[in-house]
């Protein structure tokens, strides 16, 4: 720590505040990556750009939500760069919870209509839904209008009820129809 300027006081340094994020931002990665090996290199070089861009952050502004905005930022330009990849849902099998197992049936589902989402509606529902960013926080992360989070959030939770209501409603062995 190094003593303030203005008061002379220690204060604590960035760097050391950034360890407090990591579990919220590998959460933010494995949703959406879809892979634990993507999510954790998503997050080192999440963390790398930090360090290295640290005199670009404001003190006093959130250091949570320039951190989310670094890890978007690098995980679409690593999505653009990338030739499209279909990720299988097998992960969804290895998510240890709690409860039992309608609720293990009910997490595979819920994890499944995401997957099924666009990758602009399943990011902000995990901000806003999983991580709890105001929608103007998930918009300067985004990088888009405050009204364009709104819509993508309403869309995104519209088409969740469906792909979820569907699955309830479709019955679990596909019969072959025999004429």
């Amino acid at each position: 720590m190094s003593p303030s300027r203005e008061t002379g006081e220690p204060r604590v340094s960035p760097r050391s505040d950034l360890i407090e994020h990591i579990p919220r931002l590998r959460r933010y990665a494995r949703a959406l990556t879809r892979d634990a090996a993507q999510a954790d290199d998503l997050v080192q070089d999440t963390l790398e750009r930090a360090l290295v861009k640290l005199d670009l952050w404001r003190p006093g502004s959130d250091l949570r939500a320039w951190l989310f905005t670094l890890m978007h930022n690098l995980f679409v330009n690593q999505v653009r760069a990338a030739a499209p990849q279909h990720a299988e849902l097998d992960e969804a099998r290895e998510i240890a919870i709690g409860g039992g197992e309608m609720d293990a049936l009910a997490l595979r589902d819920i994890h499944a209509a995401l997957c099924l989402l666009p990758a602009e509606q399943r990011e902000v529902i995990l901000l806003v839904g999983l991580e709890q960013f105001g929608y103007a926080e998930a918009a300067r992360i985004l990088g888009v209008p405050l009204g364009t989070v709104m819509s993508r959030l309403s869309r995104g939770r519209e088409r969740l009820r469906q792909l979820l209501s569907d699955k309830v409603a479709e019955p679990a062995i596909k019969l072959k129809v025999v004429k």
